[in-house]
């Protein structure tokens, strides 16, 4: 494992201050480890607050800012933060938001799930007005219930619907019941042709043989996928939209969010190629791709491969996904 690091111990601290010190104008830093927008607190309105494990750089801290995430707690390397820092945020964001409350984000994953249940409990237990919502985008293991899927890169246009909604001062039971109209419409699959290395103990997270992909990675490699013989970009495409669509129904003349969101090694032109393909199976079945992401969303350090996301957009979700942001890696 090569990387340019120093200590191991001091990764996250070390990340999250280059963020800051490169954004100073969007966000701030707390002792704390807290990445809080500069908007906190700027008038009454809910705010979106999330929690995650780092490594996954832009997100999630690299989309703290006007029009998106108000506040976001980050854990150690690929690693929830413990319930206490999570209760912290949700404190710190209730107050800034002048009693309309905090929307808290949790991806499904059993840590991250540990820690938001911890956190709503004693929420409730004073009263505090917070409300949860879960993300459950991968639909890429085939025999899983929802309530066993995991959160993947459809967390971030969720998050930007949400803020969106809070800008325009929409109560905490509008906005929530907002984005479980739009998780109903997501889902999410993976694809990898090499998996990450952790930067602190250089454990690889999956391993494949040159000649082999997965469908199906999860966000660590931690998933049961299917292993497959390395198959072009337009057959890959292919086969990902197709498990797509059996979960994400569209009708002639609807309109789709995609998003291809590389997983750190890559490249922009497999990315864009990708997309292509997407592009004109969509355009075959009469489906408008209203709103489009290809880049570097999510990523999982250098694993080499991409989330393809799949959402049905109706005319408030378009609003919501056009309206303006400027945050590190998201602006509008």
């Amino acid at each position: 494992m090569k990387k340019f690091l120093n200590d191991p111990d001091n990764i996250v601290r070390e990340l999250l201050e280059g963020l800051y010190l490169s954004n100073q104008e969007r966000l701030k830093l707390l002792d704390n480890n807290l990445v809080v927008s500069r908007s906190l607190g700027d008038r009454k309105r809910v705010h979106v607050v999330i929690l995650g494990g780092s490594g996954h750089e832009p997100g999630l801290s690299g989309y703290v800012g006007r029009g998106m995430l108000d506040i976001s707690v980050p854990g150690d390397i690929f690693a929830a933060p413990g319930p206490e820092l999570c209760y912290e945020a949700v404190r710190l964001g209730v107050e800034a938001s002048g009693g309309e409350g905090v929307l808290l984000v949790v991806l499904n994953h059993p840590a991250d799930m540990m820690s938001a249940d911890i956190v709503m409990e004693r929420a409730w237990a004073e009263n505090l007005n917070v409300r949860k919502i879960v993300t459950r985008d991968d639909v890429s293991v085939a025999g899983q219930s929802p309530e066993e899927r995991r959160g993947l890169v459809g967390c971030i246009p969720l998050i930007k619907i949400a803020a969106s909604l809070a800008a325009e001062g929409k109560p905490l039971s509008e906005i929530y019941d907002c984005c479980l109209d739009f998780l109903s419409g997501l889902a999410t699959v993976t694809a990898a042709l090499r998996g990450a290395t952790h930067p602190q103990s250089g454990t690889v997270l999956a391993s494949l043989e040159d000649d082999e992909m997965e469908i199906g990675t999860g966000q660590h490699g931690e998933a049961s996928g299917q292993k497959m013989a390395l198959k072009s970009a337009d057959d890959t495409a292919e086969m990902m939209l197709s498990m797509l669509l059996e979960h994400v129904s569209f009708r002639k003349g609807d309109k789709a969010l995609v998003l291809v969101s590389g997983s750190g090694s890559t490249t922009l032109m497999e990315l864009l190629i990708i997309f292509r393909k997407v592009f004109s199976l969509l355009e075959q079945q009469g489906i408008e791709i209203g709103a489009r992401w290809v880049g570097e969303i999510m990523t999982v350090q250098e694993t080499a491969g991409f989330q393809l996301s799949l959402a049905r957009m109706d005319r408030r979700f378009l609003s919501c996904w056009e309206s303006e942001c400027d945050t590190p890696y998201y602006r509008v």
